[in-house]
Order: C-alpha cells, then sequence, then structure tokens
C-alpha cells in the first residue's frame, strides 16, 4: 500500500532506531527528499533570551541541508510579522505558496529567489506553549500539495526529538491580537 506522504511503517522504526542527532538530521534528509523532492531545509533554534529587545526573537540555525549557503549557526532576528505571529504566538504551521509570499515575509529571499525556491513550509517544534524551533523546509515549485505538507509536519514531529530547547529561552511577544490577518493571507495566497 501507498503511504500518500511517502513516509511507511519501516521509516518510522529506522527515525526511532536513531541514537545521535546526526544520525536522526540525515534520516530525516533522506525522507524530506522523498516527500518533497527539490527542496531544502533547516531547523532554525529559538535563542531568545531576557536580555533581548522585547517584540524580537533571535533564531540560531541548528541544522541546514545547504549549509554552504545556508551555514549551521547562522543567526538572525525576526520582528513581530504575520509570520512570527503565525509560529511563534499562535504555534502553528505556515504555509507559503509562491515567491511573493517568501518576498513578503523573508529578509534574505534573494537569496532563496537565487537557488529557485518559491515555497514553504515552517512547522513550529513547541514545548508547551513556546516555539523553541522551527522545522522549515523550502521548495522550488510554487505550490505544496496536501500530502506533502502532511508528510513534512510529521518530518517536525520526529525531529523535535533532536533539538533541544535552549536555556533561558524567553518568551518576547505579548499574546496574539483578537484577530489575526495571517489566516486570510494565506487564504489569498491559495
Amino acid at each position: 500500500m501507498t503511504s500518500p506522504c511517502n513516509i511507511h511503517d519501516v521509516d518510522l522504526d529506522l527515525l526511532a532506531a536513531c541514537t545521535t542527532p546526526g544520525e536522526g538530521m540525515a534520516a530525516i534528509d533522506a525522507l524530506r527528499r522523498r516527500i518533497a523532492p527539490q527542496s531544502i531545509f533547516s531547523i532554525q533554534q529559538n535563542v531568545t533570551t531576557a536580555r533581548d529587545a522585547a517584540g524580537e526573537v533571535l533564531l540560531r540555525r541548528f541544522h541546514s541541508s545547504e549549509a554552504e549557503r545556508f551555514p549551521v549557526n547562522g543567526a538572525k532576528r525576526k520582528t513581530r510579522t504575520p509570520w512570527t505571529e503565525c509560529l511563534f504566538v499562535e504555534g502553528r504551521p505556515f504555509v507559503g505558496e509562491g515567491a511573493h509570499v517568501l518576498a513578503q515575509h523573508f529578509d534574505d529571499f534573494e537569496q532563496m529567489r537565487a537557488i529557485g525556491l518559491r515555497s514553504v513550509i515552517n512547522v513550529p517544534l513547541m514545548q508547551g506553549a513556546l516555539c523553541y524551533a522551527t522545522f522549515n523546509v523550502f521548495g522550488t515549485r510554487d505550490r505544496w500539495l496536501p500530502e506533502e505538507i502532511l508528510g513534512i509536519r510529521l518530518l517536525a514531529l520526529a525531529a523535535a526529538r533532536w533539538v533541544p530547547a535552549m536555556p533561558g529561552l524567553a518568551y518576547r511577544f505579548a499574546a496574539a491580537p483578537a484577530a489575526s490577518h495571517l489566516s486570510a493571507m494565506q487564504a489569498q495566497a491559495r
């Protein structure tokens, strides 16, 4: 029987047998290439502390399938935007489709455009109500198939085991506003 997201029981057994982060990330990456060919992936840790400015999150790359272009330990600051609200306030995945959506949400879009990236799935890794990392897959097509989104979300759950929450992690955004306009923006992008 074919799995709609191209993950099978044996794959889950292989993931469960991984004992180190390196083994785990290699297995996750192999599955990511089966689920979403012509994509790249990274994991960004939330490393924000109480010393950082209010209203910002500091992210540091924990893993990168393209370490030459997007090096591990590369860092960036994100302010409160519909993207950060979705992931860090509401704890929901963000699915961005089309280069125009990437351009709206990512400061490093020109670097992404240069290698043909046109869509993204960002999945928050949660510890209670706190997003301690994001699992990110960028694709070269404008649209994701529903089974690809499902598969990537499942991989993010599996990867969470190897991504530690940083000690001293501080929540830097106030509660979400009553009406988030991100859902409307995502609906328009489809």
